[in-house]
């Protein structure tokens, strides 16, 4: 049995005999998973407009004890996410939600190790965006 003998001369156990449960877990705020989502909701889209607010997100964190067997199907850590954005108009709106909600989740999931079912995508603005042969003015 591998192990390490302590200061008193007694042989213990290495960490490769213990356990995971007895180990101890990792838990991540949040407000951490809150800021990888924004980020990753920032990552997916084209710049903003200079007078758009940056993307931000709300999350709420679902959490089961391992082995509880939830019924309503949720894994033992996922995260719902919700994410609000303004963006640039003209634009493929339901294509950029679409991007935003599988990068945001890929992103959550590999970076905080959790499965992330839901990403609700709120457009708060639409920003006119200026371009070549864009009319200026009212846009009807």
């Amino acid at each position: 049995m591998p192990g390490h003998v302590d200061r008193l001369g007694e042989i213990r156990p290495g960490l490769a005999t213990v356990p995971p449960a007895e180990r101890g877990a990792t838990r991540i705020a949040d407000r951490v998973v809150a800021k990888i989502a924004a980020r990753a909701a920032r990552e997916a889209l084209p710049p903003p407009p200079g007078d758009a607010a940056v993307p931000h997100a709300t999350v709420v964190v679902r959490r089961r004890a391992p082995g509880s067997g939830g019924t309503d199907g949720t894994p033992e850590h996922s995260a719902r996410v919700r994410v609000s954005l303004e963006l640039g108009y003209p634009a493929d709106i339901g294509a950029l939600c679409g991007e935003v909600r599988r990068h945001v989740a890929e992103r959550v999931e590999a970076l905080a190790g959790m499965e992330v079912p839901e990403v609700a995508v709120q457009v708060e603005r639409l920003h006119l965006t200026s371009g070549p042969g864009t009319a200026q003015g009212r846009t009807r």
